[in-house]
């Protein structure tokens, strides 16, 4: 096992290595493919074939978030297999367009087969990096992600993007890992941390101020209490070594001040102000 990447590069690959292999052996990075997903409501995935609504590597549930109307257009950070453009497809209908940006050719190809089984032409997926998207400027109402900010090595650059291709009034609704506190500098990581949704993670403060640096308004960033239990419940995470699933939920009430480190998945809601 090696040490954390130390250049954006050297990251990029250890995450498409990571995720490639996630492609081709198991459904889900949270339990395997036979872990149903409970990360929706029953309703969201209703008419998805299992093989995809539990091919997920996700951490929450952004569809419900982005509160997604007719006709609108969506972009996905980090789509993997597909699941959440897929059903955004559907909410935005015909006369909506769903773009999925992933940088790993294996997950590309796994949601492009997908797209043709499930008939849906107003999706489409692009090859590339979250820091540097292939979007024009102001085309997007809504962007979605879920579980994959945290990969990037360079988190800033992704929010710039971010605000450049949404349209005027556009909104974010992501899932995404976020710690109690900030990451100590000198914090041993290694690939398998930072691939794991861990190392990666911003501190929700870090999280709200750099959304506010480039120039998003109305951020929440929410800790996902109920994802997190219904994990633990549903054996999709087991207890922390020593703690009772009382004391977890203590903890997770308890956040701010919390001693030890921990880091959860987040609801994270944002928008770009409407030009005058």
């Amino acid at each position: 096992m090696t040490n954390q990447p130390q250049t954006p590069a050297e990251t990029h690959r250890a995450v498409q290595e990571h995720y490639g292999k996630y492609a081709r052996e198991t459904g889900s990075c949270c339990g395997g493919s036979d872990i149903q997903n409970k990360f929706y409501p029953r309703e969201i995935l209703k008419g998805i074939p299992a093989d995809v609504a539990n091919f997920s590597a996700g951490s929450g549930d952004p569809i419900s978030m982005a509160k997604l109307k007719p006709g609108e257009s969506v972009l996905d950070l980090g789509s993997g297999g597909g699941l959440d453009c897929f059903v955004a497809a559907r909410q935005v209908g015909e006369s909506g367009r769903v773009i999925g940006v992933d940088m790993t050719a294996e997950m590309l190809v796994r949601a492009r087969s997908k797209a043709v089984e499930l008939n849906l032409t107003n999706v489409e997926f692009r090859e590339g990096l979250l820091e540097n998207l292939p979007v024009v400027d102001s085309s997007i109402d809504v962007i979605i992600s879920n579980c994959v900010i945290n990969l990037s090595p360079d988190k800033p650059q992704v929010f710039k993007e971010m605000f450049r291709v949404l349209k005027s009034g556009g909104r974010i609704a992501v899932s995404d890992p976020v710690s109690n506190n900030p990451m100590s500098k000198d914090t041993s990581t290694t690939d398998e941390k930072w691939c794991g949704c861990t190392a990666g993670a911003l501190s929700r403060q870090e999280y709200i101020s750099q959304l506010d640096k480039v120039g998003f308004r109305d951020i929440l960033v929410v800790a996902d209490i109920e994802v997190v239990t219904n994990m633990v419940d549903g054996g999709q995470i087991p207890l922390p070594e020593g703690v009772s699933r009382e004391q977890l939920l203590n903890d997770l009430n308890n956040l701010d001040s919390l001693d030890r480190l921990i880091t959860i998945p987040y609801r994270i809601t944002a928008s770009k102000p409407k030009s005058n």
